[in-house]
Parts: C-alpha cells; sequence; structure tokens
C-alpha cells in the first residue's frame, strides 16, 4: 500500500483513529496544529491531551452504555480506552485518569509506531484528493471551519462548551471536608474514598446561589449564541433555570455523611475528584463555568473548605463546532459531496472523549479497509458504536439534532421487552449482552477476511 491515510487532529478521536487504521496496515500521517498554532485550552504538545474533565465516566460494561462502549473498544484493541486503564485512578466507579502521563503514553505509542508520522503543517482547507479523516474536536479553527461551512452549504452548528477548575489539594481545609464516593461505591477502601466533599447548610447554599446569579460572567461575541450542551452546563447557567437545579444536580447531598457531623444532614454537597496521580490536584466535579477570573475565585471560595482555595486552572468556555451529521454524512462517516473524506470524534455531533474515541476506531478502521481494497462487514447496530453512528448520520431528526452522549435511548428495543415491561435492570444487561455478542462476531470477522487476503 503506497497511498497514505491523513487524520487531522491529534486529539481522542484522531490518535484512536491513526492507531486503528495503522494496525491494519494503512500509511498515516497526524496533522496535528500543535505546538505552531496553540489553542487557549491546551496545555502541552501531547496528542490525546484531555482538556476538560479527566474522567471517561463509567467503566460498567453491564448497567451503563459508555461502561459498554469502554469495553467494546478495549474488544478492538482501542489506544485510548487501554491507555486509561493504565493510568486509572480511584473515582469509585468511574474511569478518571492522571491526565498528563495518560497523554504522554498516547504520544509515545503513536509516535513509536513504525506506519505512523506526525506532521505539524496547519490545515485550512478540504483536500480534493487523497484519504482524508477530520477529527479536529471542539476546537476545530476557524479558517477550516470557514471551509467546511463553504462545501456543505449549511449553516456552522455550535454550542459552547465549559472546562471546570481544578484546585491544589494542599490548599483544601481538611477540617471541613472529607473524602467520601457517594454510597461508598467501590471495591477498595481507596476507590470508597474516592471524591472530596465540601458540605452546604441551607444559609451557605442560599448565599453561594445568589452570588453565581450576580457574578461577572464571559461575554459571547456579537451574532454569538449560546447553545450548550445539556451533560455539560455551565453552573451558574443551572443556577438560572431554578434555585434548587445545582443541589439537584452536581451539589446533591444523596449517599454521604460527614464524619466531622455525622449527625448533620448536608443541605448541599460540592465534590471534589483527584485529578493526578500524586493526589495534589483536584477538579470541581460538574464545575464547568463561564463566570471571568476573578469572579471564579470570589465565588468558589465561598465553598466551605475552599475558602484558601489556590487554583492550578480555572474554569473557561469555548466555541465548540460540530456538523449537522445526519444531513451531511453517510453511513461510513464520509462527506456526501466529497466522500474521500470522513469526520470523526466531537465534531460528526457526539459528546464526550469515550464516544469521540469511538467515532475515530470506525472512522479508522472503515479507511484503512478502503485503502487496502477491503470491504468491512456491515457494523452491527445493536453494538454501542453501531448505535451511536446510526443516530448521527441517519436516526437522528436532522432540524434539531444536537449532540449526543452514548446511552441506552438510542439502542433498538429488545424482543420482548418492549414497553417497560421488563426492569430496566434486565433491559440493560439485555442490551450489554446483545452488543457484546453482535461486537464479538464483527471484530471476529475482520480477522478471519485479514487472514484470508494474506
Amino acid at each position: 500500500m503506497t497511498e497514505e491515510l491523513h487524520i487531522v487532529g491529534g486529539g481522542m478521536a484522531g490518535s484512536e483513529a491513526a492507531w486503528q487504521a495503522a494496525n491494519m496496515g494503512a500509511r498515516v500521517v497526524i496533522h496535528e496544529m500543535r505546538p505552531k498554532v496553540k489553542t487557549f485550552a491546551h496545555r502541552t504538545e501531547n496528542l490525546g491531551e484531555m482538556v476538560c474533565s479527566n474522567s471517561f465516566r463509567s467503566d460498567d460494561s453491564e448497567q451503563n452504555a459508555v461502561g459498554l462502549l469502554h469495553w467494546e473498544m478495549r474488544a478492538a484493541g482501542g489506544l485510548i480506552i487501554d491507555t486509561a486503564h493504565r493510568h486509572r485512578l480511584p473515582a469509585g466507579g468511574a474511569l478518571a485518569v492522571d491526565r498528563d502521563p495518560f497523554a504522554q503514553s498516547v504520544t509515545a505509542a503513536l509516535k513509536a509506531h513504525p506506519n505512523i508520522r506526525i506532521s505539524h503543517e496547519v490545515i485550512s482547507a478540504l483536500p480534493d484528493e487523497g484519504k482524508w479523516i477530520f477529527a479536529t474536536g471542539p476546537l476545530t479553527s476557524e479558517s477550516l471551519g470557514r471551509a467546511i461551512q463553504a462545501e456543505t452549504g449549511a449553516e456552522a452548528l455550535a454550542f459552547f462548551d465549559a472546562i471546570a477548575p481544578i484546585v491544589y489539594f494542599d490548599s483544601i481545609d481538611m477540617s471541613k471536608a472529607w473524602m467520601q464516593s457517594r454510597y461508598d461505591k467501590g471495591e477498595t477502601e481507596e476507590e470508597q474514598k474516592a471524591y472530596l466533599n465540601c458540605p452546604m447548610d441551607k444559609d451557605t447554599y442560599e448565599a453561594f446561589i445568589d452570588a453565581l446569579l450576580a457574578a461577572e460572567k464571559t461575554e459571547f461575541h456579537e451574532g454569538e449564541t449560546a447553545g450548550y450542551f445539556d451533560g455539560c452546563l455551565p453552573i451558574e447557567v443551572m443556577a438560572e433555570r431554578g434555585r434548587e437545579t445545582l443541589r439537584h444536580g452536581p451539589m446533591k447531598p444523596v449517599g454521604l455523611t460527614n464524619p466531622h457531623q455525622p449527625e448533620v444532614k448536608a443541605h448541599a454537597v460540592v465534590q471534589l475528584r483527584r485529578d493526578n496521580a500524586l493526589g495534589t490536584l483536584y477538579n470541581i466535579v460538574g464545575f464547568q463555568t463561564k463566570m471571568k477570573y476573578g469572579a471564579q475565585k470570589q465565588v468558589l471560595r465561598m465553598i466551605p473548605g475552599l475558602e484558601s482555595a489556590e487554583f492550578a486552572r480555572l474554569g473557561g468556555i469555548h466555541r465548540n463546532t460540530f456538523l449537522n451529521a445526519p444531513t451531511l454524512l453517510d453511513a461510513q462517516m464520509r462527506l456526501k459531496s466529497k466522500p474521500h473524506i470522513r469526520f470523526a470524534g466531537q465534531i460528526t455531533g457526539v459528546e464526550g472523549y469515550v464516544e469521540s474515541a469511538a467515532m475515530g476506531l470506525l472512522a479508522g478502521r472503515m479507511a484503512a479497509a478502503e485503502l487496502c481494497g477491503q470491504t468491512l462487514p456491515d457494523l452491527p447496530q445493536d453494538s454501542a458504536h453501531g448505535a451511536l453512528v446510526h443516530h448521527i448520520t441517519g436516526g437522528a431528526e436532522a432540524k434539531t439534532f444536537q449532540p449526543m452522549n452514548v446511552n441506552f435511548g438510542l439502542f433498538r428495543p429488545l424482543d420482548g421487552m418492549r414497553g417497560g415491561r421488563r426492569g430496566r435492570k434486565d433491559r440493560y444487561k439485555g442490551y450489554t449482552d446483545r452488543a457484546k455478542e453482535v461486537w464479538t462476531a464483527w471484530l471476529d470477522a475482520q480477522k478471519l477476511d485479514a487472514r484470508a487476503a494474506e
């Protein structure tokens, strides 16, 4: 094979696409504009850098759709999810990672692969020939965004994504805070104490909400409108929806007992999750924010235990551009008007690290098969990968299309389990058993095809 596969973007999707394609024998070039062109959200030059949360969410492959996606990616030899497991941190049932060693390992693996080379050339237009995957993520450059818009003839779709602050552990007052996972979830003591908790009584909570609503916020540029993804709402936007919203969301007090005052039930609880292996950094869970930096410090230091908090990173907000995938992409994730170009990752309208990497996995395999003159077996819709890609490339309503996390609502009903006649636990187990069976068969069929081609 002499033709190269070009992948634009070295985030979760681009890194996974390159790994999958290279392992199938394709010669791959990753075009990553950093460090030549920097972004406000990235701190390093590493591939696969985590710019928001350090969590890949639930790792439960029997009762959670994203955990099932983890399982399918590992079965397919996924670089991102395998590396995440090697650098995991205690986080109850979630797969949280030590973000810097994680990205360093992803980068080292890609650089060491004999079929992969990395270019820092900036790609600002859609090429007319070759095989390409665009996995530029939420921070697609303005020039490339304009080129995509010119080709698709559609209005640019965008929402705004917010980043949560990170606090130095040694600046937290542990005479007020305590370590506990909600409902003591986890098999080990370390897992059961994976979260740091800061309690609020009713008066403190009400004062916090008042300050949050009054704080100075980042203003949007003229002509920009804020369409937020519900899974990543800024805390002040949640507060604007009702004073109790945060208390029933990221600040819910259930499943926790304050050892400093075990007889007192907290009105609300702010949780922080370990952000590195050393335990020196903690991110404030669910506290994405568009408050200005000065206001953030003032408001967040109202949280009991964080009165003297020092911040390794304050929260921020960035534009997240995505395609109207049901209109523009075919079932193979190709741009209908230029089928030599595929898209992968968040730009396709999926949301989250795991979903982005999963779309990279599929795009990489599909592109490599084309380059090798092979035809992949039909992607099973009853797998987590299949359910998600079916949704974004045709299952969703184009007029109201918005970014989507993987969830069991995207799965076809199970025979004999329609209408909720069976319990949710049974349904979810049925979905995962069926998905694992069809995904394993899909991967095995590719192995057989590869052996036959040798």
